[in-house]
């Protein structure tokens, strides 16, 4: 069974930073797509950053220029470097994976709270 399991949430002020991390104990193929959303109080989730085998990245506009997405050791991980945060980040962080067939693989969430 796949599993996704994220870390590095926590409480930090306005203006901090913080590194999100995903480890699957699969490893994706290069077909394969790996993300983060995010969903705060209230509100729907919402796809924050992807990043494909090929290392192409994409992120919403609300988070270009601050956070970056990276893949590493070799397709089973993924990080959210997170900088400049506000308060309107806060939410919990979820990682996701699509294999190459298509399939979609969830972790359970980490808290990111930003006070200001």
């Amino acid at each position: 069974q796949v599993q996704l399991v994220e870390s590095g949430g926590g409480l930090v002020q306005a203006g901090g930073s913080l590194t999100l991390s995903c480890v699957a104990n699969v490893r994706f193929s290069s077909g394969s797509t790996m993300a983060w959303y995010r969903q705060a109080p209230g509100k729907q989730r919402e796809l924050v950053a992807v990043v494909t085998g090929s290392g192409a990245t994409t992120y919403i506009d609300s988070v270009k220029g601050r956070f970056t997405i990276s893949r590493a050791n070799a397709g089973n991980m993924v990080h959210l470097q997170m900088n400049v945060l506000k308060p309107e980040d806060t939410a919990v962080y979820y990682c996701n994976a699509q294999n190459a067939a298509g399939t979609l693989y969830w972790g359970k969430g980490t808290l990111v709270t930003v006070s200001s």
